[in-house]
């Protein structure tokens, strides 16, 4: 294992958000805390509590996840994109590193980068609602979980886009419509019975559901299975990331 290689793409790429800390860091804490103030504040004050929370307390977990599912999406692809762009992947190719070294280098930057926003985030919470976190060491491993999970699965759309435009379009047009319908903002239970059933066909689900199990104990879905869900989602990424390397896709040309 080349550590000091693993260590050179790591720091260039934490190196990134302190040169962006404006985009990185403040603008997904500004536009989350918009969402604690409007659903939050404003609107969760006058709707009933869900399985005895109140409404601002609920939400908290599903709009952490919002934020780091897109930012471990968003910071992992265009790590791996701008090497491509630029031309200087093939000096990471050519480089005395594994692609496993590549890929610790690049998702454990991206994932390092989502932990410490979602800490961020949950801190600023505190803020705006008073909310309890009921297993915290469940509540991190699930955040370091989602973050190299989707880290590992926005490296995959970093090199399959070939324009900035694409690095957008899985995240505005299938993460974010997921994560809305997955139980950011209501329990599933509380739908009709068809949609309930539909509704576990999208594994966000699993992902806000465990989560936020483990601030209140309570889940739309039993928490192993959320686990499990995850982890299967996470060796499909790998197992992707494998045959982009072997077969040299959207890399060697």
């Amino acid at each position: 294992m080349n550590l000091y290689g693993v260590r050179a793409i790591y720091n260039f790429e934490m190196a990134r958000m302190k040169r962006t800390v404006m985009q990185s860091v403040l603008a997904p804490v500004i536009s989350t805390c918009l969402y604690f103030v409007v659903f939050g504040s404003a609107i969760g004050s006058r709707m009933g509590d869900i399985d005895s929370i109140s409404y601002g307390a609920y939400i908290i977990p599903g709009l952490v996840m919002l934020s780091l599912l897109m930012q471990s999406i968003s910071n992992a692809s265009f790590g791996i994109y701008m090497p491509k762009f630029s031309g200087t992947i093939y000096e990471v190719l050519s480089a005395p590193v594994s692609y496993v070294e590549v890929v610790l280098g690049y998702v454990g930057a991206a994932a390092t980068k989502s932990v410490i926003l979602g800490l961020i985030i949950l801190a600023t919470a505190r803020l705006f609602v008073d909310y309890s976190v009921l297993h915290p060491i469940w509540m991190i491993s699930f955040l370091i979980l989602t973050s190299i999970t989707f880290s590992l699965f926005g490296f995959i759309i970093g090199i399959w886009a070939d324009g900035f435009e694409k690095l957008q379009i899985v995240p505005m047009m299938v993460v974010t419509p997921l994560v809305f319908l997955g139980g950011t903002f209501y329990s599933i239970d509380m739908l009709p019975e068809v949609w309930q059933t539909i509704s576990l066909f999208n594994p966000v689900v699993y992902l806000i559901s465990g989560f936020r199990w483990a601030f209140y104990g309570v889940s739309d879905v039993h928490v192993g299975i959320s686990v499990g869900m995850t982890m299967v989602f996470m060796l499909g990424c790998m197992a992707s990331i494998w045959w982009i390397f072997k077969t040299g896709y959207r890399l060697r040309s």
